[in-house]
């Protein structure tokens, strides 16, 4: 008898800066479940000796190489945000190359479902990859607090991220599943290991 093949039905887990979709992630991870994350994905197809980082120099010059032979990112985005046809060109080329890595990452998966987080799950159109949307939602006040405390930044620089992100209502209405987290950890770890008892009760993502 040959084992028959398994696949893991896919989550897409999603929500704005400072939301907590990281501490969610790993609590998951903690729990068993495969976990690809789209920021990853999106630095590895960019690795020196990847076909993408040689196009990326081809096109914009060796301005947004380092020394070592690695992408200087900062650079990169500089010119991506004074010019937008720039970054339209960045995007065909980089998002198809992200899926795809992505897709082989999922499919290493052995738990009965498997999480895509990725925090442009919504506008990059990655949720077509995914069967089911937990959206990680916090009021925009905390949301703002805690990114200040984290990273260090600005209010404005913070508010500039949350407009480049889908407003809290488009993800919301992608949403299958919604944790608010707007209390402390043991919470959101409480939260999340109550998602995780009923997805398993699911089969493809839906009940």
């Amino acid at each position: 008898m040959t084992k028959p093949v398994f696949k893991p039905w896919i989550l897409g887990l999603t929500g704005g800066i400072g939301s907590g979709k990281s501490a969610a992630a790993q609590h998951f991870i903690d729990l068993g479940v495969h976990v690809v994350d789209a920021d990853h994905a999106a630095r590895w197809v960019v690795e020196p000796g990847r076909p993408a980082l040689a196009r990326i120099a081809e096109h914009f010059g060796d301005s947004v190489l380092q020394a070592d032979g690695q992408l200087d990112r900062a650079a990169l985005r500089k010119l991506i945000f004074e010019v937008p046809q720039q970054r339209l060109w960045l995007e065909a080329l980089l998002h198809p190359l992200i899926a795809e890595e992505i897709a082989a990452h999922l499919a290493r998966a052995e738990s009965p479902y498997a999480i895509l987080v990725s925090p442009l799950l919504i506008e990059s159109g990655q949720y077509a990859m995914t069967q089911r949307i937990l959206v990680i939602d916090v009021p925009q006040q905390l949301q703002i607090e805690r990114t200040l405390q984290r990273d260090g930044i600005s209010e404005q620089q913070v508010q500039a991220i949350l407009k480049a992100q889908a407003t809290r209502e488009e993800r919301l209405r992608h949403a299958d599943d919604v944790l608010v987290n707007d209390r402390d950890l043991a919470w959101l770890h409480s939260e999340v290991e109550r998602l995780h008892h009923f997805y398993l009760t699911l089969r493809g993502g839906q009940s």
